[in-house]
């Protein structure tokens, strides 16, 4: 019997509906259940052939769980070693590399210095930084938030270099990034799933955030959907994400990638709606039934992305 997984968290809706769906497409000799984890033993497997991470961003010990299971063979969903390493200004310069428009970006130092460090472990650093030509080149109004997390905490919208100069001091020891703000008509938010699985949902981050998913949907230009769903591929075979979202804005009809680090994403039945929800457990389902299909004992079954495995060369 090969059993798939599922880590979660605080999520209510999800976890019962992917177990549920799995097991009642009633695939011989396939199981899912919810993970159970009692003790943690060094290069000791688990007893699961796939294992849907839904939490371990979160919960740095379930991370390690993850890391151990996946050198022992079960195949982890996403990835838990390049999720540890992956930040938002690397994929936003990844993009760049693969061709997929992004905001301008630049990466800041902290506004406070890090625990156990003085002034001279920033002799690197020419400050002040120009301050004068990182403004040149963002523009404003433009976003400051930090280079790695999610969850729209610690985010500020700037307008001009004053407020910049006024809220800065406020993210103390986090890394922060400034971005140029994308002024956008339309917006979507698209699933992803086993890198080339696509679902556009039209999306408003600006409204309340049980009113972004758009239910009445506006007429969109096939060119530009399909624009959408081949950026949003390129970004995922580039990652090696198997479940990711990737959000575009899109500005004078070119969609900009604006968020797509973002492995464990919502699928909450309230706040995504009944077409987005069936859509996630039914083909969430089917990937996990796949990868339990490919699983083979003892080898290491982890995915990796084309630009970190070398095979993406600069599209520029």
């Amino acid at each position: 019997m090969k059993k798939i997984g599922i880590l979660f968290g605080q999520e209510n809706t999800f976890p019962k509906a992917f177990v549920d769906r799995v097991n009642e497409k009633n695939v011989k000799g396939i199981k899912a259940e919810f993970v159970k984890i009692d003790k943690v033993k060094q290069a000791d497997p688990t007893e699961y052939a796939v294992i849907v991470d839904r939490i371990s961003q979160d919960v740095p010990f379930y991370r390690a769980y993850l890391k151990n299971a996946a050198i022992s063979g079960t195949i982890v969903i996403n990835n838990p070693f390049w999720w540890s390493a992956d930040e938002k200004f690397f994929n936003n310069a990844l993009a760049e590399k693969i061709g997929v428009p992004v905001p301008k970006t630049v990466i800041l130092p902290s506004s406070h210095r890090p625990p156990d460090t003085s002034e001279n472990s920033f002799r690197n650093l020419d400050f002040p930084l120009d301050w004068d030509g990182i403004f040149e080149y963002v523009g404003f109004p433009a976003y400051m938030k930090p280079y790695s997390g999610g969850g729209w905490k610690s985010v500020y919208r700037l307008e001009n270099k004053e407020e910049f100069f006024a809220r800065f001091p406020e993210t103390g020891e986090l890394t922060m990034m400034l971005q140029e703000e994308i002024i956008f008509d339309t917006y979507f938010r698209c699933y992803c799933l086993g890198t080339d699985n696509v679902h556009i949902m039209q999306y408003e981050p600006r409204n309340p955030f049980h009113e972004r998913y758009i239910r009445e949907l506006k007429h969109i230009d096939k060119k530009l959907l399909k624009k959408v769903e081949d950026y949003v591929i390129k970004l995922n075979k580039a990652l090696g994400y198997d479940f990711n979202t990737v959000e575009l804005a899109v500005r004078d009809g070119i969609p900009y990638a604006i968020d797509f680090c973002n492995p464990a994403p919502d699928a909450d039945a309230q706040s995504v709606g009944e077409e987005n929800f069936n859509w996630i457990i039914e083909n969430a389902a089917n990937m996990a039934i796949e990868k339990a299909n490919m699983y083979k004992k003892g080898k290491v079954n982890l995915t990796w992305g084309t630009f970190i495995s070398g095979s993406v060369k600069n599209s520029k």
